[in-house]
């Protein structure tokens, strides 16, 4: 493994976000001082916070799956998480709501999965299950310990013995085909082969390998932090806080200072210059590019992942039939996939997914009232050419209308608050293409042929979040600031065995007594 080059001993690291977070942590484990600089006045990053009349709405990731990323973060700082967190199971994980009417709860205990399964498509389904999720056990084992916590320093990286491995698991196939060797029901394939548009790319198209999605939410469990989901970076900011790491907050970076091909500080919107031995950038890649003067060229343009619409709603009427997270599945599939990805257009027959926080955190919301969020795929700015500003509150309405045909009655009326966030302000927060969900993971953007974390030409520059290794998503954004430390420190830190799927976190419990330090900006 490449690392910069020179003295590292002082490093500042550019974005409070959690890749940042992972980094300073990680940093600190190996004795590196460390100044992390937020344009925002708090640590969050894409994982932020809008407190709207009492309403807390987390403005970013609603699901947390391994949590144990965390844990490793500040364990490596001397911190143990429990004393920062209060983490929650979500049981289920998942509620699938259906059009033909049916509904599905996806529970991570294997027998409690398998019984609804038995249930709701019958026992040779139920039987599928158990051997996929097998599957996906021994996918996840392969994929984590080689080609996702490692770092890259050429395509000759990934010729390993869990290369063949990888081919003999099915690793180069297509997701969907995948699935279908163990489930024949439609709407079993879609629990767990929807994640593939977090990737980017339809489930048809998509890598095998990347079935390694389902298995962190549909396997190892889906968590909740009290406080929302911002509380994470609160709880990271805090424990590298009180490890020695300094942060000033409300300060954008608009330069660097270089001398030969070293970083030697960053320069500020409000006129501070700050001296760094080594430098971590966790911007989105545009922002990233501009400060190290130029974009690196490749062989083919990078391609963005899809979009999304989100509407956050708070108000005093919920649903009995919506879970923490509830998906809401149209009658299509294949076509929607192709209109948020190929062809440019808005699904006809949208797949949404519903998140009710308050179901878990009712503190969330003032007494009585519920938090609502709504996420619908849409095209990125690059794929899809509307005029959002004039879209977004007509669009608005057609996705109330279509929940309010699928049995949320009411749903988007009476609201005390309201955020509708469309692709068009994605893209005034610098975010490439309009989209939160950065560059896709199509196999030319995968591994070694990502965006690399160490941009050419700088000596001691390393970059962090999801445009870089390992991509995209809570986990990988977490990983990408270990490997970004382990790039300045040279000393990679494998990480434990985390295949056993569901286990209950080391001094947690399923609602845990352990509350946020006031640092950490509990309520």
């Amino acid at each position: 493994m490449k690392a910069v080059r020179g003295p590292s001993d002082h490093v500042v690291v550019v974005g409070a976000g959690l890749s940042g977070l992972s980094a300073a942590l990680h940093l600190l484990a190996e004795g590196r001082s460390v100044t992390v600089v937020e344009a925002a006045q708090a640590p969050g990053g894409r994982a932020g916070l809008d407190d709207m009349s009492g309403y807390r709405i987390d403005t970013g990731p609603t699901v947390l799956t391994m949590p144990d990323l965390v844990e490793e973060a500040m364990a490596a700082a001397g911190a143990r998480m429990s004393d920062h967190l209060d983490l929650v199971r979500l049981d289920p994980a998942y509620r699938a709501l259906f059009a033909d009417g049916s509904r599905i709860d996806v529970h991570t205990d294997p027998d409690a999965m398998e019984a609804e399964i038995a249930q709701v498509a019958g026992q040779r389904e139920a039987a599928g299950y158990r051997r996929l999720r097998s599957w996906l056990h021994h996918l996840y084992r392969v994929q984590m310990r080689t080609f996702i916590d490692a770092n890259f320093d050429s395509p000759l990286g990934l010729l390993t013995p869990d290369l063949a491995r990888l081919a003999a698991l099915g690793g180069f196939g297509t997701w969907h085909g995948r699935i279908s060797r163990y489930l024949s029901d439609e709407r079993l394939q879609r629990l767990f082969s929807f994640q593939a548009l977090y990737a980017g790319v339809p489930p048809a198209r998509a890598l095998a390998a990347y079935a390694v999605i389902a298995y962190m939410d549909t396997v190892a469990g889906v968590w909740f932090p009290k406080g929302g989901m911002h509380a994470l970076p609160r709880a990271m900011a805090a424990a590298a806080a009180a490890a020695g790491a300094r942060f000033r907050y409300g300060d954008r970076v608009v330069s660097l200072e270089r001398s030969g091909g070293r970083a030697r500080a960053v320069r500020t919107e409000h006129g501070q210059r700050l001296a760094c031995d080594a430098l971590i950038l966790t911007c989105d890649l545009p922002v990233a590019h501009r400060l190290l003067g130029a974009a690196p060229r490749r062989p083919i343009p990078l391609r963005y992942a899809p979009s999304a619409v989100l509407l956050h709603t708070g108000a005093a009427t919920t649903w009995p039939q919506l879970s923490h997270h509830t998906l809401s599945f149209g009658h299509a599939w294949k076509h929607t996939f192709r209109q948020v990805t190929r062809t440019g257009e808005l699904m006809s027959d949208p797949s949404l997914l519903i998140t009710r926080p308050t179901s878990t955190d009712p503190g969330l919301a003032p007494p009585g009232r519920h938090l609502h969020y709504l996420l619908a795929p849409c095209p990125n700015l690059h794929r899809g050419r509307f005029d959002w500003d004039r879209l977004g509150p007509r669009y608005r309405d057609h996705l109330c209308a279509t929940l309010e045909q699928r049995g949320l009655t009411g749903f988007g009326q009476d609201l005390e608050v309201e955020k509708v966030v469309t692709p068009a302000d994605w893209a005034r927060q610098g975010l490439a293409a309009g989209t939160p969900f950065s560059a896709a993971h199509t196999f030319a953007q995968t591994g070694p042929f990502r965006p690399r974390n160490l941009p050419r030409g700088w000596d001691n520059v390393v970059l962090a979040g999801c445009g870089t290794t390992p991509g995209v998503g809570v986990p990988t954004v977490l990983l990408s600031g270990k490997l970004a430390a382990a790039r300045i420190t040279g000393t990679p830190h494998r990480h434990p065995d985390r295949a056993g799927g569901g286990k209950r976190l080391p001094g947690q419990h399923r609602t845990s007594r352990a509350h946020l330090t006031s640092e950490g900006g509990s309520r």
